[in-house]
């Protein structure tokens, strides 16, 4: 994240990360996680699950913020996270 100007305690805060999970024959291909991310961190995938829907797949997952947006998005919960290491601010 780039700042406009630095924050006093810049030092002490770290960006959160999450490892995103998709439960691809849950999924019923919305959209809904690839649309409101607010990342970019999903895309739709050209696979087919077994109901013949497009599961999302994770394009970067370096860029999840662990917001959990995806996760309380999806209706079928098909979407879970689970935290990685906090990593300081550059």
């Amino acid at each position: 994240m780039k700042y406009w100007r630095k924050p006093l305690d810049i030092e002490r805060v770290k960006i959160p990360r999450g490892r995103i999970h998709i439960l691809k024959e849950r999924c019923k291909g919305c959209g809904f996680c690839v649309e409101y991310c607010p990342c970019h961190v999903l895309e739709m995938s050209e696979e087919f699950n077994a109901k013949g829907y497009h599961p999302p797949r994770v394009k970067d997952e370096d860029a999840c913020a662990n917001c959990g947006l995806c996760e309380m998005l999806c209706p079928e919960f098909a979407i879970y996270l689970d935290g990685k290491e906090e990593v300081p601010v550059p």
